[in-house]
C-alpha cells in the first residue's frame, strides 16, 4: 500500500491579496533617483512576499496541505548583475526563519522550480554562470529557512540546440562546473518538446540525481516509449534521497491545446497513474501543476472520493483502497 500526498505550487485562489510574487523590473528600479531608496522598496516587496508565503502556509496547514511549492519570484531582482553589492539576506533574516519554523513546525515538504531560463546544458559560459547564480539564490533563502537544501530544486535538462544528444552530453560536461552544494539540491524533470523520460532518466542515472515524472510532459513527448517500464527505474533514482519519491500531475487543456496546462486535473488519468503505482513505494507526492492552484487540489481529492477507490486520510492524503 502507498500512502499518496496531493500538494500545489506557489499561489492560492483562495487567499486575497497574498501573492508571493510580487515584482519590480529593473526599469522601476533605475527610474528612482536615489539608489538606497529603491533598495529599501525592493527589500519591503520582498519582506511582503514572504508574509504572504507565511499566508500560504498557514492556510496550506489548515487544510491538511503537507506538500508546496515556493514562488522562484519570492526576492525580485536577487540575481540581477547591476544588484551584486545588495546583501539581500539580512533584512529577510527573520521572515525567512518564521517560514522554516512553520515548515518544520507542521512536517511540510517544500522545494523549488527555477523558471526556465536556468539552464545547466548551455555551452556559452555567461548563461551557465547565470544559471548557477539563480540556484545559489533558491540555496541561500532554503538555508535562510535552515531547511536542508538537498534534492528541493527542480530543473529541465535544457535545450536541444539541434543536437539532443550532444546537449545531454554538454550537460554532464557542465555538471562538473556546479558547485557540490548546488549539486545536491538538484533534481531533473523529463519535458514536454525536447528531453524524454529515457533521456532524462540517463542523466539522473550518471550523475546520481533524482527524477520527477511528469505524466503530462510524457504524454506530449515519449517517442512511444511506454513510462511503465521504465518505473522502477524512476523509483531508483530515489533510494539515496532523504524524501520521497515526487512526480507532477497536470493535465492538457485541450486536444489542440495539448501542452498547456487546465485549471484541474482529469481524475481518471490521474487514477490510472495511480493504480499501475500503487504498492511500489511506501509514499509518493505529487505536484499539481493547474491553473486553479489550491482548487485544483481540492477539487481533485473531491473526484477521487467520488470513484470510490481512494480513502483520505485527511484532505490531501490517501491511499487506494
Amino acid at each position: 500500500m502507498t500512502i499518496f500526498k496531493l500538494g500545489y505550487v506557489a499561489m492560492s485562489q483562495n487567499l486575497q491579496n497574498a501573492s508571493p510574487s510580487q515584482t519590480m523590473t529593473y526599469k522601476q528600479f533605475s527610474q528612482i533617483a536615489n539608489r538606497e531608496a529603491a533598495i529599501r522598496k525592493l527589500e519591503r516587496i520582498s519582506i511582503s512576499n514572504l508574509e504572504n508565503c507565511l499566508r500560504l502556509l498557514k492556510h496550506n496547514t489548515g487544510n491538511d496541505i503537507h506538500f508546496f511549492r515556493f514562488s522562484s519570484k519570492l526576492i525580485p531582482l536577487a540575481n540581477h548583475p547591476e544588484l551584486q553589492g545588495w546583501n539581500f539576506m539580512r533584512p529577510l533574516k527573520e521572515n525567512l526563519l518564521m517560514l522554516g519554523e512553520w515548515v518544520k513546525k507542521h512536517s511540510m515538504r517544500v522545494d523549488f522550480h527555477p523558471d526556465h531560463f536556468v539552464v545547466l546544458n548551455n555551452a556559452n559560459a555567461d548563461i551557465l554562470k547565470a544559471s548557477l547564480k539563480t540556484l545559489s539564490v533558491h540555496e541561500r533563502l532554503l538555508k535562510g529557512m535552515k531547511i536542508d537544501t538537498e534534492h528541493r530544486c527542480v530543473l529541465h535538462v535544457g535545450g536541444a540546440h539541434d543536437d539532443k544528444e550532444g546537449a545531454l552530453e554538454q550537460f554532464i560536461t557542465n555538471w562538473g562546473f556546479v558547485p557540490e552544494k548546488l549539486q545536491r539540491m538538484i533534481i531533473l524533470e523529463n519535458d514536454d518538446t525536447t528531453f524524454t523520460v529515457n533521456d532524462t532518466l540517463y542523466l539522473c542515472e550518471k550523475l546520481g540525481v533524482p527524477f520527477v515524472f511528469d505524466l503530462h510532459h510524457h504524454l506530449a513527448n515519449n517517442e512511444d516509449n511506454q513510462w511503465e517500464e521504465q518505473w522502477p527505474r524512476m523509483t531508483a533514482t530515489w533510494e539515496n534521497s532523504p524524501l520521497p519519491l515526487k512526480m507532477h500531475i497536470s493535465s492538457p487543456r485541450s486536444e489542440t491545446e495539448f501542452r498547456a496546462h487546465a485549471e484541474y486535473i482529469d481524475v481518471d488519468m490521474f487514477m490510472r497513474f495511480l493504480e499501475t503505482v500503487n504498492g511500489t513505494l511506501p509514499e509518493i507526492h505529487c505536484m499539481i501543476e493547474a491553473k486553479a492552484k489550491d482548487n485544483a487540489l481540492f477539487q481533485l481529492a473531491k473526484d477521487l472520493q467520488k470513484t470510490g477507490r481512494a480513502e483520505f486520510n485527511d484532505q490531501s492524503t490517501f491511499t487506494l483502497k
